[in-house]
């Protein structure tokens, strides 16, 4: 695994921005678990499309594959929960369990390729 520095800084610099977006559209109540939990989310996600590197191809495609999948599905979700009133435990355990199962999902393919 190879991290790649400069498309790291810019995918933390794109989840930034995009999770700042999401911070000004969502409701008042909601506005700081929204910014931080699409932060984590965007960035690990991100991180993994563009920041890193495998050694094998199969698995730097399948990884890339299943992160850009998963930013998508982090999107849709914070974009959902940005117009929607709801609950601060649902929110965290929406998103908590979607970016557990991409971790889990990512370490299973890097083992299998080993």
């Amino acid at each position: 695994m190879k991290i790649n520095f400069v498309p790291s800084i810019i995918a933390l610099a794109l989840g930034a921005l995009i999770a700042y977006g999401l911070y000004s559209m969502s409701i008042d109540k909601h506005k700081l678990l929204i910014g931080i939990g699409s932060f984590v989310f965007m960035v690990i996600s991100l991180i993994m499309v563009v920041g890193i590197s495998f050694d094998k191809s199969g698995t730097n495609v399948n990884v890339k594959s299943v992160s850009m999948v998963f930013f998508t599905l982090a999107l849709a979700s914070n974009i959902t929960f940005s117009f929607i009133d709801h609950s601060n435990p649902m929110y965290i355990i929406t998103n908590g369990s979607l970016l557990l199962l991409l971790i889990l999902i990512s370490y299973f393919i890097v083992k299998a390729k080993q």
